[in-house]
């Protein structure tokens, strides 16, 4: 019971955190740490339960993705935004199987993440001084090949833990000129073959780490992780379109020192 309470505290934690600019991985290595949840089995549940999340980016967004399908034989327009969607993918996969193994072996610590919290806190300060009349993409719809391909070069930024997946790809979409609505959207939607893709590669590559024994620890943290994100999802959409990044840039900056704080006095002990 300890153990699928610790997977449901993990699968909150994914949810509330995967698609706010605040790093998931970031949060589920400190999370880890806290509760002694950090061995290899759990880096294995840590990237599997992300699916749960993108099962309500699925339900949040089902009506667009429906009808994308639905037009892609026939509409331009709808084939152009999947295949921006997979030109955006590709680059996280090419450098994830050429330098995942090194990332994970060195820079999945506590230290890591809380120094990227405050880095990545600060270029987000940076990035909402800038004037939002630069943004020229107003909605998804109106990317270009290239637009989705400099999203998914940035996107590989957030394989450093601490960074943010969501924040690197909204935050940068922001910067190459797509709107705050349409950066935010596009990062959902770019989630969904990312974090699938991940999860699967993740499950088969270390499937000798599990049993069918684990299945019900899984199963507490997909469900978890699905209904959190759900609400956060929903929230942010609604959040955004009154709202800046601001409020997560100072989150960071206070969370990253506080870790730092914490490891320089000794008072936590963070494991890598």
């Amino acid at each position: 019971m300890l153990l699928l309470a610790k997977a449901a505290v993990m699968g909150v934690v994914e949810g509330l955190t995967e698609f706010l600019p605040v790093s998931s991985t970031g949060h589920l290595i400190l999370a880890g740490s806290l509760l002694g949840f950090d061995d290899d089995k759990a880096k294995v549940f840590d990237i599997a339960i992300q699916t749960g999340a993108i099962f309500a980016v699925v339900m949040v967004f089902w009506q667009k993705i429906r009808e994308t399908l639905v037009a892609l034989p026939r509409h331009v327009r709808a084939r152009q935004f999947a295949l921006n969607v997979l030109i955006a993918f590709v680059p996280a996969v090419v450098l994830g199987l050429l330098f995942g193994k090194a990332i994970k072996a060195h820079l999945f610590t506590p230290l890591v993440v809380a120094s990227t919290f405050i880095l990545g806190g600060v270029i987000i300060l940076w990035a909402e001084r800038r004037p939002q009349s630069d943004a020229h993409i107003q909605n998804v719809d109106s990317m270009t090949a290239l637009d989705a391909l400099k999203v998914g070069l940035v996107q590989c930024l957030a394989m450093i833990p601490g960074t943010s997946r969501s924040g690197a790809t909204i935050i940068g979409g922001m910067l190459l000129g797509l709107s705050r609505k349409a950066a935010t959207e596009f990062s959902f939607f770019l989630a969904i073959p990312t974090l699938i893709g991940a999860g699967v590669y993740s499950l088969y590559k270390e499937r000798a780490l599990l049993s069918m024994a684990d299945l019900p620890l899984f199963l507490v943290g997909l469900g978890f992780s699905f209904v959190s994100a759900w609400f956060c999802v929903r929230w942010l959409l609604r959040y955004i379109s009154t709202h800046s990044f601001v409020m997560f840039a100072w989150y960071r900056i206070a969370f990253g020192l506080l870790v730092l704080l914490t490891a320089w006095t000794g008072w936590v002990t963070w494991a890598d």
